[in-house]
């Protein structure tokens, strides 16, 4: 099933934008059309999205991306989409219309849902069949929320007029229809961050979604990673494009990363940071705090499983620092901010303020900021703050090292962070093993693209992936193992004083 045609194009939905990305059969980028959206935060703990502003947001990208080479859907063979995952949007099937704003993976408003749903029986109550612990960070929750607090939500579920998906789903839907005809459809790799399937038959599991309150009717069909869901709306730009992909965004990466072999990993670093590991087959439930998800499956070849380590913040930090201390102007400073310090003077930086993710999954953590003296100035905390993310990562890999019985050899990495050579040193020192960078780092987009391009046979499969794929970088260990090992000691001591903050007299 060969095609002519020139481009796959991938839609990256992610947490602050939506993208467009034209890649041609190389798997190199042609063109990229991106807008931001707003963050909405109602209340501390809480983080919201405009579903309606995204979409707009992924039309105005497709249209930049082929204005800018002068591209239509003729030349694309097929779409991929690639998305923030655990983020939750419910809408209305009659009017297409959201009846309340998506719940961002980092908000943690449904910790009380979470305590009561685990009842007697603890947070590990579904985690033998799913893979998650209940937690906030999971779309499940989030979805019980609104039909708990949104009025009239829960009499519209009951008579089967409201959809629920992650944005992957939302983005499908409307592309393919909306209300005259959307096709509803999630693939394994998101269903499996819902809390609500089953990772070993791939199916909804209905005595959690009973549980959780939610009705069958509003779960999406679950698919594979790479087949043929559905084509363009005839109004839009992709009309009769074939929409052939799907992966959230941290299998896509992986799968992107070309980690076809069990024990393979890869890092992104984003506005979370998130190591996968190829653990083949089988899925691997983790002893030390690591999440068991699907990593792809490709259309109606064997799953493959994966171990991960979640990091709630690690690009959103420096964001963090440039827009609400405004110690900088733009994240690109901080590397030359960081430089111009031998070291981060005494300073630790915990940035806890979603709880912390793995290996601890503590929601009672704040952020924290410690060993501050007089001597400390920006640079310093702009140095712990990077710093910050190569911790939090060594934290993750030593779980999964401790998991998978296996010791990682080196790390493959993508993800915008990836531009700052501080980080990625120090990452290499923290890890004391190579850290590697493609020459593309839009790996999000390119697995997607991958997957869809798969499903239409633009590319032969895996292999091509792995030809395609070329180092750009490599980052190996310089600082001595005593000073490495001293500075994570003070990080640990850092973290410990994180905990226990959020109590019943502490709001967020």
């Amino acid at each position: 099933m060969k095609t002519d045609k020139k481009y796959i194009l991938a839609i990256d939905q992610g947490t602050t934008s939506s993208r467009a990305i034209l890649f041609d059969k190389k798997g190199q980028i042609k063109t990229i059309g991106q807008h931001e959206h707003r963050q909405i935060f109602p209340k501390a703990g809480w983080v919201e999205h405009d579903p309606q502003e995204i979409w707009r947001n992924v039309r105005k990208s497709v249209a930049d991306a082929f204005s800018d080479v002068e591209v239509n859907h003729h030349d694309v063979a097929a779409v991929g989409i690639t998305n923030q995952r655990e983020t939750a949007v419910v809408w209305d099937k009659n009017t297409g219309k959201p009846i309340y704003n998506a719940i961002v993976w980092q908000d943690t408003r449904t910790q009380a849902i979470c305590d009561e749903l685990a009842g007697d029986d603890g947070y590990d109550k579904y985690h033998d069949r799913v893979g998650l612990s209940l937690n906030t960070y999971f779309a499940g929750p989030k979805v019980k929320w609104i039909l708990d607090n949104v009025e009239g939500a829960r009499e519209k579920a009951d008579n089967g007029d409201l959809l629920f998906g992650t944005t992957d789903t939302w983005v499908l839907w409307n592309l393919t229809g909306g209300t005259k005809g959307g096709v509803h459809v999630t693939d394994v790799t998101n269903a499996s961050r819902t809390m609500l399937m089953n990772l070993r038959t791939l199916e909804w599991e209905e005595d959690i979604a009973k549980d959780f309150g939610i009705p069958m009717s509003m779960l999406p069909e679950i698919k594979s990673s790479a087949e043929v869901y559905g084509h363009g709306d005839a109004r839009g730009f992709l009309r009769g494009t074939p929409i052939a992909g799907i992966l959230g965004d941290q299998q896509a990466a992986t799968f992107g990363q070309a980690c076809f072999e069990s024990g393979q990993s890869k890092n992104t670093y984003g506005t979370g940071n998130f190591m996968l590991m190829n653990t083949g087959k089988e899925p691997v439930f983790s002893d030390n705090g690591l999440l068991t998800t699907v990593a792809y499956k490709i259309g109606e070849a064997d799953t493959v499983y994966a171990l991960e380590g979640s990091i709630a913040v690690s690009g959103s930090l420096i964001q963090w620092l440039r827009d609400n201390l405004e110690l900088i102007s733009d994240a690109n400073e901080t590397e030359a901010l960081a430089t111009s310090v031998e070291d981060s003077g005494g300073t630790y930086f915990v940035p806890a303020f979603s709880g912390l993710f793995a290996p601890y999954w503590r929601p009672d953590a704040r952020g924290v900021l410690v060993g501050m003296t007089r001597y400390v100035k920006k640079a310093h905390i702009v140095r712990a703050a990077l710093e910050a993310t190569a911790f939090q990562t060594r934290e993750v890999i030593d779980a999964m090292n401790a998991d998978s019985d296996v010791d990682l050899t080196e790390l493959r990495v993508d993800g915008g962070m990836t531009a700052n050579e501080f980080l990625m040193q120090f990452q290499a020192d923290l890890l004391q093993v190579p850290v590697i960078r493609p020459k593309v780092v839009e790996t999000t987009a390119l697995g997607a693209a991958y997957a869809a391009g798969i499903a239409v046979g633009f590319w032969d499969g895996e292999q091509d992936v792995v030809d395609n794929w070329q180092e750009d970088k490599r980052w190996t260990p310089k600082l001595d193992v005593d000073e490495v090992e001293r500075q994570y000691r003070l990080w640990k001591k850092a973290v410990q004083r994180t905990l226990d903050w959020v109590d019943e007299d502490t709001k967020g």
